[in-house]
């Protein structure tokens, strides 16, 4: 018996909230024709349980709070398929970043170890050197 995708797209969501493109990849794995997932997945956005803006959003709230920085929270976005329309708006609704850098300085230290941590979180440079100070930052003497 073929499982209807509507149904199996429902059920990931049921999970947590993805991305057009991740719901599109979890229905192509469950052998689904690209038509029929095509046609579940428009379904799905014209009643509001797929949308990729919101995902976006929630996604770039998610890892802010877990303290990463710009880049890395693009860099995520786009490997679940969100970029340029969606993926900007969400990092315009985030603190800014320099303010998540000095929290998280604040919280850790005014360290080097402290803003090698902060650039493998993807926070840009100047940031970090806000954050930190000109002395700590990456490339300080």
């Amino acid at each position: 018996m073929k499982r209807d995708p509507v149904d199996l797209a429902a059920r990931a969501l049921a999970q947590r909230d993805r991305s057009r493109r991740e719901l599109d990849e979890r229905l192509e794995r469950a052998g689904v024709a690209e038509q029929a997932r095509a046609r579940a997945i428009e379904t799905l956005e014209r009643i509001g349980y797929v949308d990729d803006r919101r995902f976006a959003l929630t996604r770039a709230r998610s890892l802010a709070a877990r303290g990463f920085g710009d880049a890395a929270i693009l860099h995520d976005l786009a490997g679940r398929g969100i970029e340029g329309d969606a993926a900007a708006p969400a990092l315009g609704e985030l603190e800014p970043e320099r303010e998540r850098a000095a929290a998280l300085a604040a919280r850790l230290g005014r360290s080097r170890r402290t803003a090698a941590l902060l650039a493998r979180r993807g926070f840009d440079p100047d940031s970090i050197e806000t954050a930190l100070g000109a002395d700590v930052a990456p490339g300080a003497p």
